[in-house]
């Protein structure tokens, strides 16, 4: 495969971090369950990921978030690696199960203070710590209970924000409630490809409200025991365009940019759910109570967009719901990553324009964007060109974003380091820093040389 798209190539070195004025946020991103490992140390109690993983062919190569990159470890040395790479903002997410082994009731103080001891090491190099409260890794002993589709998980989770905000409020200014609600109840509760491997419209739908419920519940805790925080969720959104210009095929395609796009942020500005569009979200109403619409609202001071593709749809009869379908990106013969999405850097200034344009939303930071490519470690070096022009190519969208006026204040490279990648275990690499999963070795790759003169 070729993955390079020639006109990417000069992109990296025609753009400068000056372009975008002194008040832009500059960072990179991780989240627990990818980087920790030490997955029953110290009293933590295992997440659904760590059951999931433990079922046969459900991750690649049967890999294991058990060990990761050992970040539990070895977390002074890569806070000395973002310090050496310039990199001034480090988002990164709590374990739940780490916090409360059993999703609820006792704490777990050793958890409490690991956290401590990143959020300080942060400080102590001069780095800004963005705390993301829940990426995903729900306690196990929650999942027993229904999880996501127990609506008790509103006061489960709001005790846990509670525990969190009180430990670290003195230290950690930028909160982020949720890590893409989209991703984790479609992938997790209705296609059952990532943890805890449920499927259908009986699990998705409770799982969609009550996610819903937590990101503004969690929201309004925060902001009652610590009024000046900066409070954001995140979202993953990809640019949606029809195949062709037939009805059948632009419809299909409004509908799954509902999906995609739509779902979570329209609940929280008071727009509700985008229920003309897509019929079957009617079906929510069997699970909202009176008052849930007005407790689904909150007003977030930043919205933080995850974006590194666009997605083509065309119409099909044969799929239930939503009549459209994805076309791949090798299907199409476009340039594409390692994770076969396509290098299409317009998406991103599409998304940008997309989430900034609602009347409710103050600022919007991309909290994710990167790239996955087959590096290669050769002479205790990776030369990923790839990830540099992918990385160029993408600030040049965001750039022009900005520069036409539309509310992009940030930007965060996913990720520091190679990672454990859910159900693609250790098979695809996003990192800007090389990791060596046998030895646990890093080696800064070409492309974090690049982030930090860029960042200098």
């Amino acid at each position: 495969m070729k993955y390079e798209h020639p006109p990417l190539k000069a992109a990296a070195k025609k753009i400068k971090k000056t372009d975008f004025g002194d008040g832009f946020t500059w960072g990179v991103s991780s989240s627990a369950l990818q980087t920790e490992g030490a997955c029953d140390a110290d009293g933590k109690g295992p997440s659904i990921w760590d059951v999931f993983s433990k079922e046969k062919k459900k991750i690649l190569n049967n890999d294991s978030p058990a060990v990761a990159c050992n970040f539990y470890g070895q977390y002074k040395e890569d806070i000395a690696l973002l310090k050496k790479l310039n990199i001034p903002n480090y988002r990164f997410s709590i374990s739940w199960s780490r916090i409360l082994p059993n999703g609820t009731g006792q704490v777990n103080q050793k958890g409490l203070d690991f956290y401590h001891k990143v959020i300080d090491a942060c400080i102590g190099a001069g780095i800004e710590p963005w705390v993301t409260l829940y990426h995903w890794d729900l306690p196990a002993a929650l999942q027993e209970q229904g999880g996501w589709t127990n609506r008790k998980i509103i006061g489960w989770f709001e005790e846990y924000v509670r525990v969190c905000v009180n430990a670290y409020k003195g230290k950690v200014k930028c909160w982020m409630v949720l890590n893409e609600p989209m991703v984790f109840t479609g992938a997790g509760y209705f296609l059952g490809v990532h943890a805890p491997g449920k499927k259908g419209l009986s699990n998705f739908l409770p799982a969609i409200h009550h996610a819903v419920m937590c990101q503004s519940g969690g929201a309004r805790i925060i902001r009652q025991l610590q009024p000046d925080a900066q409070i954001g969720t995140t979202y993953s959104c990809s640019y949606v365009t029809p195949q062709t210009d037939s009805k059948r095929d632009k419809e299909a395609a409004k509908r799954i940019d509902a999906l995609l796009n739509r779902m979570f942020i329209e609940p929280a500005l008071g727009l509700g759910y985008p229920m003309e569009t897509i019929p079957f979200l009617k079906r929510l109403q069997k699970y909202m109570k009176p008052g849930d619409e007005e407790k689904m609202i909150f007003d977030f001071d930043f919205i933080g967009i995850q974006n590194y593709t666009r997605e083509v749809v065309s119409y099909t009869f044969y799929i239930p719901y939503l009549q459209a379908k994805l076309v791949p990106a090798d299907k199409r013969k476009v340039f594409r990553t390692a994770m076969n999405w396509e290098v299409y850097p317009e998406a991103i200034y599409e998304m940008i324009k997309k989430f900034g344009h609602y009347k409710k939303v103050k600022k919007v930071i991309v909290t994710e964007n990167g790239a996955s490519f087959p590096d290669l470690l050769e002479d205790n070096a990776v030369n990923d060109t790839e990830r540099i022009n992918f990385l160029g190519s993408y600030l040049e969208q965001v750039l022009k974003a900005k520069q036409e006026g539309h509310k992009v204040e940030g930007y965060f490279v996913w990720s520091l380091t190679d990672n454990f990648e859910w159900a693609e275990g250790y098979h695809q690499r996003f990192g800007l820093i090389y990791v060596d999963f046998a030895t646990q070795q890093r080696t800064v790759k070409k492309s974090g040389y690049w982030y930090r003169d860029f960042l200098k």
